[in-house]
Formats: structure tokens, C-alpha cells, sequence
């Protein structure tokens, strides 16, 4: 499963930079949490989660971010923010990328500005 996951952050990093965004990090890991990416479009700052669903029986794949996941990205990124201080003062975006269906059918929905921290 971790393999699918890792698949699929590629996909999304892959597609995010023909995008123009530049990447930062990957799987940036604290005791809080996991940043998937990290990337700058601009000036600013975007963490981006990335979810796969196979099926959306229990809702698609952005609808598994749920506050309390999205609370762990505030913090987390807090933290990744802290420990590179020559991003601190950029404006900062959370973005979901999900994926959802048959992993060789599934397409790409990038959701910006997802949520904000408060």
C-alpha cells in the first residue's frame, strides 16, 4: 500500500511541476505528522496532501481530509516552516490532490486552497 501511495505522490509532483510549481520536500515527517509535498507556486508556500481512493464508498478521496487530518497539516507545516526560516515569511496555501478509481483510470483533481489554517 505504501508503494501505491509513493506512486501517486509522484504522479502529483510530476503533474504540480508541469504546472510550474517548484518542489521543496517530500514526505517531510514529524512525531505531528506527514507532509506529502511541499512545493512553491510563486511566492507562496503550498503543502499538498495526497490522497488515492480506489472507491468512494466511504467518500472520495478528498473528502478523507478530515479537520482533524487537516489540523496535523497546519501543524506540521508549522513546523517545517520553523525549521526553514527562508520560507517563514511566504504567504502559505494548503492544497489537496486526489485521485480516485482504478489506479490505472484515475485522474487528477487539484483541489487549491482546500482549507486554511485558522
Amino acid at each position: 500500500m505504501r508503494a501505491t501511495g509513493e506512486a501517486f505522490e509522484q504522479r502529483a509532483c510530476e503533474a504540480l511541476a508541469r504546472a510550474g510549481l517548484k518542489p521543496l520536500a517530500r514526505n517531510y515527517t514529524t512525531r505531528h505528522g506527514e507532509l506529502d509535498l511541499v512545493m512553491r507556486d510563486g511566492d507562496t508556500v503550498v503543502f499538498v496532501e495526497v490522497r488515492y481512493r480506489v472507491r468512494a464508498g466511504h467518500g472520495d478521496a478528498v473528502a478523507s481530509v478530515t479537520r482533524a487530518k487537516q489540523e496535523k497539516l497546519i501543524r506540521t507545516a508549522e513546523l517545517w516552516l520553523a525549521a526553514h526560516p527562508q520560507h517563514a515569511h511566504r504567504p502559505c496555501r494548503f492544497d489537496v490532490v486526489s485521485y480516485d478509481g482504478p489506479d490505472d483510470q484515475a485522474s487528477m483533481h487539484w483541489l487549491k486552497g482546500a482549507f486554511e489554517a485558522e
